[in-house]
């Protein structure tokens, strides 16, 4: 994947969690848990994406 659709899929995440927080009515404590989830999935995808986390490949859960 390249730098660029990194940097559009950034974009297209921000821009979609903007627009659910702007204009979707929901709780404030709901909205604090949606952002905290989506920034660590985007995290965790980036530090996927640049190779930072191979070790997760090999934890196997269950048989």
């Amino acid at each position: 994947m390249s730098l660029l659709h990194v940097v559009l899929v950034l974009i297209v995440v921000g821009v979609l969690l903007w627009l659910v927080n702007s204009f979707i009515p929901m709780a404030g404590s709901i909205k604090s848990i949606l952002n905290a989830v989506v920034v660590i999935a985007v995290v965790l995808w980036l530090l996927n994406l640049f190779g930072l986390l191979d070790f997760l490949s090999n934890i196997r859960v269950g048989k």
